[in-house]
């Protein structure tokens, strides 16, 4: 079985490899393994989950935020265009 291609920070691959090499095993051994012990329990998966929807913002999220701000920006408008109707219909009193 072939996994996703992945791409390690330097600093952690070679850490990773040497443990690899270490125990005589292949790299993708030790990250699945790493990957196991770190999401075995639901409470971990879970707080992995919310850190990387705070640091990464889920795609969700991000489009939810985009059109928030699209809504505000349409409701600024209108408020813009009812105060400048008011001013001109006080002009024409």
């Amino acid at each position: 079985m072939v996994g996703p291609p992945i791409s390690l920070p330097a600093k952690w691959e070679q850490f990773l490899k040497n443990l690899a090499d270490d125990h005589d095993i292949d790299l993708n051994a030790v990250l699945s393994q790493l990957c196991e012990w770190a999401f075995s329990d639901p409470e971990s998966k879970e707080q992995f989950r919310i850190w990387l929807d705070e640091a990464y913002h889920a795609e969700e999220d991000a489009e939810e935020e985009s059109r928030a701000a699209g809504e505000e920006a349409g409701e600024e408008e209108e408020v813009i265009e009812e105060e400048s109707e008011e001013e001109s219909h006080e002009h024409r009193d």
